[in-house]
This record gives structure tokens, sequence and C-alpha cells, in this order.
């Protein structure tokens, strides 16, 4: 068995599952096929990864991550508030509805309907988890040093 390390330079092979502060699963690798990633590769938030940090195999661990260090704080200024006339009228409106929008980009850019009215819409673009403090359940499988060609 290696000696080998999470860090900066490593392929990372493990079981993951994220939860909300009520236990509710938002995604898990547990009871299907492990999750494999390089350090730094961009597949993981900076701020997960950085908590696997000096973690070796067979490490079972549950981290909590912070909303600064996971998907952000909320943003008031992510709510917008758009005119109910730019949508299809077929739309039929409801808290929660998952709309999609285009940005700046012309990137697709998931808003979800926090509330509306007769005249407007009220679109919320935060993530969905911002805001929320996420527990990080890991079980490394792996570690091999990223090998390049």
């Amino acid at each position: 068995m290696s000696d080998l390390t999470i860090g900066p330079g490593t392929r990372v092979t493990l079981h993951f599952a994220l939860k909300l502060e009520d236990g509710e699963v938002v995604d898990s690798t547990f009871g299907g096929e492990p999750a494999t990633f390089d350090v730094g590769d961009g597949n993981l938030l900076e701020g997960f990864e950085r908590a696997l940090f000096g973690m070796a195999p067979g490490t079972k661990e549950t981290l909590v991550i912070k909303p600064e260090n996971g998907f952000g704080q909320r943003n008031p200024e992510n709510i917008q508030e758009i005119p109910r006339e730019e949508f299809d009228p077929g739309i039929e409106m409801e808290e929660g509805l998952v709309l999609s929008f285009a940005d700046a980009q012309n990137a697709e850019l998931p808003g979800v309907v926090s509330s509306f009215d007769e005249e407007f819409v009220f679109v919320d673009f935060n993530h969905p988890l911002s805001g929320r403090d996420i527990h990080f359940e890991v079980e490394i499988i792996d570690i091999a040093p990223v090998t390049t060609h």
C-alpha cells in the first residue's frame, strides 16, 4: 500500500455522498461505481477538494462543507423579477418550477420560480445548494499520481 495522500498531482477514486443538514441525500456514488477525478481538474469544487487533502486510501469520513467553501452564499440579487408577459402563456406557473434561460454567453441557465403574481414572476438563479452546509461523506478507495503523456 502506498503512502500517497490526496493533494496536487494525484488522481483520486472515491465513493461520496452529498447530504443536507436533515440527512437528505442530494447525490451519492455509494451502491454504484465510484468517482475518479484528478485534483485540480475542475470536476470537484475547490472547497470539497481541499477538504480531502491529506487523506489516504481506506479513509472514511463525513465532512461539513460551509457555503463559502461549497456552493456559495445565497445572493438576493440573483432573484430576478420578470414581467409575466415574457413567458409563454401556456406555462402553468407554480413555485418550485424549474425554467431554462440563456445567459450572456448563450449557455443554459436554470432558474426556479420562487413566487409569482398577475404581473411578475420571481425567478431564483442561486444554486439550489447555496447558503447551506453540505455534509460530504467520503470513502477514499485509491490514490495514484497523475501521469502526463
